[in-house]
């Protein structure tokens, strides 16, 4: 790899691409499954997780900057409006980032791009919320 294209991988690349982006979820569905932290979350879900898996893998690879076949295949994310039929509070939100950090973890070995990772996705999820109390929406 030459010094330029180092400087333009993106996080996608440096954790290791699409491996690591399907570890990532099925990781973070077996923790969905398995912590009783996250039982209210996985009561959202289809009991046949492979859809769902499916699209997660292609949102997380274009969001970590992969190629964009989530855009290609399903349009902009709409992220908020895809999840409008579900209640996300506080609870919600904490339950997903229990099971995500714990994913995190398990399968990105780099410090500094697992914590990159978990802030910006911590904030995806704060922003998620479709409670009253979401200071975003609060101010608009």
């Amino acid at each position: 790899m030459t010094t330029n294209n180092a400087q333009n991988a993106t996080l996608y690349d440096n954790i290791g691409g699409a491996s690591t982006v399907d570890q990532l979820v099925e990781a973070f569905y077996r923790n969905m499954d398995t912590m009783e932290a996250a039982r209210g979350i996985r009561a959202m879900h289809a009991t046949d997780l492979g859809p769902t898996k499916a699209i997660l893998k292609l949102y997380l690879t274009e969001w970590l900057g992969g190629p964009a076949n989530y855009s290609a295949k399903r349009g902009h994310p709409r992220l908020r409006m895809r999840h409008a039929r579900f209640h996300i509070g506080p609870a919600e939100r904490d339950a997903w980032l229990i099971c995500m950090d714990a994913a995190l973890d398990a399968c990105i070995t780099d410090p500094a791009a697992r914590g990159s990772i978990a802030q910006a996705l911590a904030k995806l999820a704060d922003w998620m919320r479709n409670d009253p109390d979401n200071a975003h929406d609060k101010a608009h």
